[in-house]
C-alpha cells in the first residue's frame, strides 16, 4: 500500500526580518541622531583621530616616492633616510589614530546601546497586558537583542567607516592631482566600469540579503519549534522524519543561499581588483611611454614630469583608491539593515501604553478588602464583542469568592481588572470605595498577590523566588512562610535546601512543586487582595491536600478571588459567583446555588461526577 505523504513543513513567514525598507529614512537617521548628542565630544574626538590617521594614510605613497626621487635617483642618502624616516613616522600616526578611533568609538558605540536597550526595556515593563497578548515573546527578545546588535554595529563601525572611506577616496583623489593630474583622468576613466560592477552587486546582494535573513529566520523558528515540542516529535517518533525535513529543507535552504551570498562576493571583490588592474596596467603603460620616450604622448608633457617614484606613487593611490569604494558598496545592505531593525525599535518605543497612571494619580491607602464592580463592561478590542458585559457585583471585606463558569465566560477578565491589567471599557472597579483608576498601579498591586495556574519561577533560588514579593524578608520569614503552605518538607529534601537554584522557569522541579513556592510567595506578600487564577488546577491529588490544608491559613484575614474546578475548593468559598458569556448569571453560597437547581446546579453536578470517575478510575 502507498503510504500517504505527510503534510510539508510550512515555511514561516518572517516579515519582520526580511523588510529591509530603505537604505536611508532621514525621519529614522533624525532620532537615531538624538541617541549620540550626549557623546558628541567623543565622536568629535574620533573623527578628529580619523582625520589625522587619514592624511597620515595618503602622505604614505607621497614619501615612497620622494625617498626613490630625491634619495635613489640622486644618491642622497640624508634625503632617503628622510623620507624613510617620515614614511614610519606617517605609519605610527595612521596606528595610533585608527587605535584610539575605534576605543572611543566602541566605548561610544555600547554607551548608546546601553542607553537604548534600558530605555527600551523600561517601556516594555510598562506595557499592558494587552500587548502582550498580541506580541510574541521571540519577537521582543529579537528587538532586544538582534536589532540593537545591529544599530550597534552600526555606530562602532559603519559611521566612522564610511566617513574614513570618503576621506580616504577624497584624499587619494587630491593626492593623485597634486601629482599628475593627466595620469589621474586616465585613471578615472575606469570608474565607469566600477560604478556598473557595484550596481549590479548592490541588485543581487540586496535580493540574496533577504533570503538570508529568511533562511536563518526559518531555521530558528524551526528549531524552536522542535525543542519545545521534543516531547510530542518523540511521542509520535517523528525524529527521522523531522531530521530529513530540518537537513533537506530548512537547514538546507540555509545552506543553498549562504552559498549563493559566497559566490557572489567571490565574483565582486575579484571584479574591484580586476577593474583596478586594469587602471594600474594603463597608467604604468602610458606613464612609463611617456618616461621613456621623453613626451609626445602628452601634450606639453615632458619626460621630467613622470618619474619613476611618480608611477610608483600612483601605483600606490591606486591600489589604496578601490578599497574605500569596495567598503562603501558593501555598506549598503548594512544601512538598509540599520533603518529596518530602527524603525522596529522605534515602533516598540512608541507603542502607547493602555493602562498607565494620570498625573494626579493618588497612592492607595492600605487595603481592607472591600470590591465594588460597578456596572462594569470590557473588551479587548474597539467595536469588538464584549468580555464582560454590565458585572455588577460587591465583595466584603474578608470574604472569599469563588468565580465558576465555562471557559470563555470571562472569569479571567474579571480578576485582571481588579489588579488594574486593564481597565474597564466602562464602569469603574472600586477597592474601599477608591476607583482603582485614580491611585498608582504600583501603590495598588504591592497590596495584591496572584497566584497562577501555571506558576512562574525565576532562575534563582528557592529562597529568592519565595522572597520576590518582599524583598526585607528574613530567612526566618521565608522559611516559616513555605512551612505554612507545607512546601518546607520538600525544599529541604533539595540538594541545598532554600539555595537550591531551581533553574529557568523552575526547571528542576514540579509542578506541584513550583505552585508550593508560589503559594508560600504570596503567603509572604502578605497581601490585602488574593487572587488564585486555577491555582490547584495543574497539582496531583496529593499536592492539592497540602494546598487545602494551608488554603485557610491562606485566605484568612483577606478578600480572595478564586477560579477553581476543584469541588473542595469551590465549596469552601463565602460567595460563588457563575458567570456564563461575561455575565453573572447565579452568585450565592454553595448551598444556596443548589437548592435553585440553575446553571450551578449543572456545573456542580457534571463536576461531581467526573470527580467520582476519576476516583473509581484511580481505584
Amino acid at each position: 500500500m502507498t503510504q500517504p505523504k505527510a503534510p510539508p513543513t510550512p515555511k514561516p513567514q518572517h516579515q519582520d526580518d526580511t523588510i529591509l525598507g530603505k537604505a536611508y529614512d532621514p525621519q529614522i537617521t533624525r532620532r537615531l541622531i538624538t541617541y549620540l548628542h550626549p557623546y558628541w565630544s567623543s565622536i568629535i574626538a574620533a573623527l578628529s583621530l580619523m582625520t589625522v590617521a587619514t592624511i597620515a594614510s595618503v602622505i604614505g605613497p607621497y614619501l615612497i616616492k620622494v625617498a626613490l626621487d630625491e634619495g635613489v635617483s640622486k644618491r642622497d642618502v640624508g634625503a632617503l633616510g628622510a623620507a624613510v624616516g617620515l614614511y614610519v613616522l606617517s605609519a605610527l600616526v595612521f596606528w595610533l589614530g585608527t587605535y584610539f578611533r575605534v576605543k572611543i568609538m566602541a566605548v561610544t558605540g555600547q554607551s548608546i546601546i546601553y542607553d537604548m536597550r534600558t530605555q527600551l526595556f523600561a517601556h516594555l515593563q510598562t506595557l499592558s497586558l494587552g500587548f502582550y497578548s498580541r506580541y510574541a515573546v521571540g519577537r521582543l527578545v529579537s528587538r532586544m537583542v538582534n536589532d540593537i546588535s545591529v544599530i550597534r554595529e552600526m555606530i562602532v563601525w559603519a559611521i566612522t567607516a564610511v566617513f574614513r572611506d570618503i576621506f580616504d577616496a577624497g584624499g587619494i583623489i587630491i593626492a593623485m592631482f597634486i601629482l599628475n593630474w593627466q595620469l589621474s583622468l586616465i585613471t578615472f576613466c575606469i570608474l565607469p566600469l566600477m560604478a556598473i560592477a557595484t550596481e549590479i552587486f548592490r541588485r543581487y546582494a540586496r535580493e540574496n540579503y533577504r533570503q538570508v535573513r529568511s533562511a536563518i529566520g526559518w531555521v530558528n523558528a524551526v528549531l524552536a519549534e522542535n525543542i519545545n515540542g521534543v516531547r510530542v516529535v518523540q511521542s509520535f517518533s517523528r525524529e527521522e522524519r523531522n531530521y530529513k525535513t530540518f537537513a533537506d529543507e530548512v537547514n538546507g535552504n540555509n545552506l543553498k543561499v549562504n552559498l549563493q551570498s559566497a559566490m557572489i562576493a567571490s565574483l565582486f571583490f575579484p571584479s574591484v581588483d580586476f577593474i583596478g588592474a586594469i587602471a594600474l596596467g594603463v597608467v604604468i603603460w602610458v606613464g612609463g611611454l611617456v618616461v621613456l620616450r621623453g613626451g609626445g604622448i602628452f601634450d606639453g608633457v615632458g619626460a621630467s614630469e613622470i618619474s619613476a617614484g611618480t608611477l610608483v606613487a600612483f601605483a600606490l593611490y591606486i591600489d589604496h583608491f578601490f578599497n574605500p569604494i569596495r567598503d562603501l558598496s558593501q555598506r549598503y545592505n548594512h544601512f538598509q539593515a540599520t533603518m529596518a531593525s530602527s524603525e522596529r525599535i522605534f515602533e516598540l518605543l512608541d507603542t502607547p501604553i493602555d493602562v498607565k497612571d494620570e498625573a494626579d494619580s493618588k497612592v492607595m491607602p492600605p487595603i481592607r478588602g472591600e470590591v465594588f464592580f460597578d456596572n462594569v463592561s470590557f473588551h479587548y478590542e474597539s467595536g469588538g464583542l464584549p468580555v464582560l458585559d454590565e458585572i455588577n457585583l460587591r465583595v466584603k471585606e474578608g470574604q472569599t469568592i469563588a468565580l465558576v463558569g465555562e471557559t470563555g465566560a470571562g472569569k479571567s477578565t474579571l480578576v485582571k481588572l481588579i489588579s488594574r491589567f486593564y481597565d474597564p471599557t466602562s464602569g469603574a472597579v472600586k477597592i474601599d470605595g477608591v476607583d482603582v483608576r485614580c491611585v498608582t498601579q504600583n501603590s495598588l498591586r504591592a497590596q495584591m498577590g496572584v497566584v497562577l495556574q501555571d506558576p512562574f519561577l525565576f532562575s534563582g533560588t528557592v529562597s529568592e523566588n519565595i522572597r520576590y514579593g518582599s524583598l526585607d524578608a528574613s530567612d526566618e520569614q521565608v522559611i516559616a512562610a513555605a512551612k505554612a503552605v507545607g512546601a518546607d518538607e520538600f525544599i529541604t529534601s533539595l540538594d541545598t535546601g532554600y539555595e537550591t537554584k531551581v533553574g529557568e522557569g523552575g526547571a528542576i522541579l514540579s509542578g506541584g512543586q513550583r505552585q508550593l513556592i508560589s503559594f508560600a510567595r504570596a503567603l509572604l506578600a502578605n497581601p490585602r487582595i488574593l487572587i488564585l487564577d486555577e491555582a490547584t488546577s495543574s497539582v496531583d491529588t496529593q499536592t492539592e491536600r497540602i494546598i487545602q490544608s494551608a488554603l485557610e491559613r491562606l485566605l484568612k484575614g483577606r478578600t480572595a478571588f478564586v477560579i477553581a474546578h476543584r469541588l473542595s475548593t469551590i465549596t469552601r468559598a463565602d460567595k460563588i459567583v457563575v458567570m456564563d458569556k461575561g455575565r453573572i448569571v447565579e452568585e450565592g453560597s454553595h448551598q444556596e446555588l443548589l437548592e435553585k437547581r440553575g446553571r450551578y446546579f449543572a456545573l456542580y453536578t457534571m463536576a461531581f461526577a467526573e470527580h467520582e470517575e476519576e476516583k473509581t478510575t484511580k481505584n
